[in-house]
């Protein structure tokens, strides 16, 4: 199927190669969650599958002259695919796509498995590891704990320490905001660690089922992220990126971002799951039973037909897609009214502000107006802005 002119191509395929974990995180969108599509899903992706995911993957950066791919590993819990078992999957994707399209291999962890057999897989294919934490062991042990409700930070962190001797292979470090931790501690420790970059997320809630706040009336969420924002801007020492606040900058210069939450551009990311199935933005499991789900699979069908589904066209429509009070608010090229899922209500469906609004419009102008008191150059490379 050729591709139609103006289709925004996929770039990022997430491979959901394992469907299990071995850790219990109580917010996780997979596993507890409204949708529990996971039960009748394989424990792990098969090497057919992992093929089948290859050849579309290379027929879709053929078809879109393409000159890179990212595949992100995903889980579940990935490691619990099995080093050989994970070395045919990277073998069989690989295989599918052109020699002339480079593949860059990421791979999400909660890095309590993580070994030097592991380490030596990934430097063979070149895989880039991200490893998710929350912070010390009193804020990673208030959702982060094992099966048997243990804490799961030793584990983790000694992840952390082996994945360092290999800085190369050390993607960066993810965590999930709660009120309840202290930001700036929060920052500082996974800081202490070194990582190129802190990815932050906030916790998925909707409009039927908001996230947790102390007060309503206070964008706390913005809080925590403004001070997260202003300890980075004052550690000159640390060298890392903090995406979200990055992409806040680059976007407020008219420049694009990097991450899917932000901004108007089309989102470029699919989701292959464990069966083959195909999902667009698979955080809406955290909506409803089957918002995710499409009727399609590598099997079948291409990537451009994927981009043509009803449940993703809104990818096209940028702006129009929002609520008409985001269509006309003056921060809407940098919000982009806030991440999919996080919108969504039963009344009217994915047309609404985001449940962050006031969070997001707080944090956007501290950040705006701290680039403004310190003169900085919002056109020069990213980084953290001089203080």
């Amino acid at each position: 199927m050729t591709p139609h002119e103006g289709d925004t191509p996929f770039r990022t395929f997430i491979l959901k190669v394992a469907n299990r974990c071995n850790i219990d995180c109580d917010y996780c969108y997979v596993f507890n969650s409204k949708d529990q599509g996971w039960r009748g899903l394989p424990a792990r992706m098969s090497v057919s599958v992992a093929r089948e995911a290859g050849q579309r993957i290379g027929e879709h950066a053929s078809a879109h002259g393409l000159r890179g791919v990212h595949v992100v590993l995903h889980g579940g819990e990935p490691l619990l695919a099995g080093p050989r078992h994970m070395g045919e999957l990277l073998g069989a994707v690989r295989e599918g796509v052109p020699a002339g399209t480079e593949i860059h291999f990421e791979l999400q962890t909660n890095g309590t498995l993580l070994t030097d057999p592991w380490l030596d897989l990934f430097e063979r294919y070149e895989v880039v590891v991200g490893v998710s934490l929350d912070g010390p062991p009193d804020a990673n042990d208030r959702h982060r704990l094992t099966h048997a409700s243990r804490s799961s930070i030793a584990s983790a962190v000694r992840g952390i320490e082996l994945l360092r001797s290999r800085p190369h292979l050390f993607a960066g470090l993810l965590a999930v905001v709660d009120l309840a931790n202290d930001p700036v501690v929060v920052h500082d420790y996974l800081a202490s660690f070194e990582p190129p970059v802190i990815d932050f997320n906030l916790p998925h809630g909707t409009h039927d089922d908001p996230p947790q706040r102390d007060d309503a009336t206070v964008p706390e969420y913005g809080l925590w992220m403004s001070r997260v924002y202003d300890t980075w801007l004052a550690r000159p020492q640390h060298r890392h990126s903090v995406r979200m606040l990055e992409d806040i900058v680059a976007l407020s210069s008219g420049v694009r971002g990097s991450v899917e939450t932000l901004g108007l551009a089309p989102p470029t990311s699919v989701v292959i799951e464990s069966d083959g199935s195909i999902e667009g933005v698979d955080t809406l499991r955290s909506v409803e039973e089957g918002a995710s789900w499409l009727g399609f699979d590598v099997i079948a069908h291409s990537f451009d037909q994927v981009l043509r589904h009803p449940k993703l066209m809104h990818r096209q429509y940028g702006k129009a897609a929002l609520a008409e009070q985001c269509q006309s608010c003056p921060l809407v090229e940098v919000c982009g009214g806030g991440y999919l899922p996080h919108r969504f209500s039963t009344a009217r469906s994915y047309r609404n502000p985001s449940v962050y609004c006031a969070d997001l419009e707080f944090l956007i102008r501290h950040v705006q107006g701290s680039l403004s008191q310190h003169g900085w150059d919002a056109h020069t490379p990213m980084g953290p802005p001089p203080s």
